[in-house]
């Protein structure tokens, strides 16, 4: 077990007061076996109306109404959390799903819906074969097929930080051979669904084990928030794989939001009222440190 304290502090600035619109937030987790919340804080500048509310998915979401215009807006979460971490063999996985291919029961089915298909154009089925290659005979270890996916995208794919929004299209991912934690989970998404795998997006954060000490490998994308995909399988359950880092089930992954699309896993959203021109710029540090201390924002 690990005592973890994330702090997320994103900084709207403008040449002028604005009024802002509501806002929407995801920045709590659900307490888990896995990982519990001990102390949770929200700070907004200027002051708002927060409610909260679980979405369809049972993500904690915060809305946020301000009453004042001002220059600038400030939002910072803080988070102090359990994480535990697994203990192997990690995945017990149901006899019948042990090899692939294999057939959800009915009630699986029906209950991951959507998340068994294809959400991206791929008319030309350029993500199905990729996918379909690691499938080198039937009867395949389900587990080994997955963790060689995985791991693929971690050694042929360059990891490249981008701080525009959306993703970018696991074709658009597979043509450039680049991508953002967040391509790299919605490649391996798409992918896994190809091949007949339910699979959902995670947005969270990341804990680099560098700050260990001496001997800890460096993870990418330690020191924003962070995204990699979870694999539903018979008697396992959701299963984490994060690509960006050849990871699976890491303790070091910090789930905040399960969805069924990235799109609707955005750690901020809200609009503000004012000359569009009076936007500056938008600043966002997140860290991941070890203990119950945050550092100063």
């Amino acid at each position: 077990m690990k005592i973890l304290t994330v702090q997320h502090a994103t900084i709207y600035r403008y040449s002028e007061p604005v009024q802002f619109g509501q806002h929407r937030m995801m920045f709590r987790p659900r307490d888990s076996h896995d990982l519990r919340v001990l102390r949770s804080e929200l700070t907004l500048s200027p002051p708002a109306t927060v409610r909260w509310l679980h979405d369809v998915f049972g993500n904690s979401v915060a809305l946020a109404d301000f009453a004042e215009a001002a220059p600038e807006l400030k939002i910072v979460s803080t988070l102090t959390l359990e994480r535990y971490a697994l203990s192997r063999p990690v995945f017990p996985v149901e006899a019948e799903a042990a090899t692939y291919p294999f057939v959800y029961s009915t009630n699986d089915r029906t209950d991951l819906g959507r998340l068994l298909e294809q959400h991206y154009p791929d008319p030309k089925g350029v993500v199905a074969a990729w996918a379909q290659q690691f499938v080198i005979e039937k009867g395949v270890d389900t587990l080994a097929l997955l963790a060689m996916i995985n791991a693929a995208i971690k050694r042929d794919f360059t990891y490249a930080a981008r701080d525009a929004e959306g993703v970018q299209s696991p074709l658009e991912t597979l043509e450039r051979g680049a991508g953002s934690c967040r391509d790299f989970a919605l490649l391996l998404i798409e992918a896994v669904r190809c091949l007949g795998f339910g699979a959902r997006f995670v947005s969270g954060y990341l804990y680099d084990p560098v700050l260990d000490g001496p001997g800890e490998e460096s993870m990418q994308g330690a020191g924003a928030s962070h995204a990699w995909a979870e694999i539903y399988l018979p008697g396992a359950g959701w299963v984490e794989y994060d690509p960006t880092n050849g990871l699976v089930a890491g303790e070091n992954l910090i789930r905040i939001a399960v969805t069924r699309d990235p799109s609707q896993a955005i750690p901020v959203e809200g609009t503000f009222i004012g000359d569009p021109a009076s936007f500056l710029a938008m600043d966002v540090q997140v860290t991941v440190t070890s203990g119950s201390k945050p550092p100063p924002v």
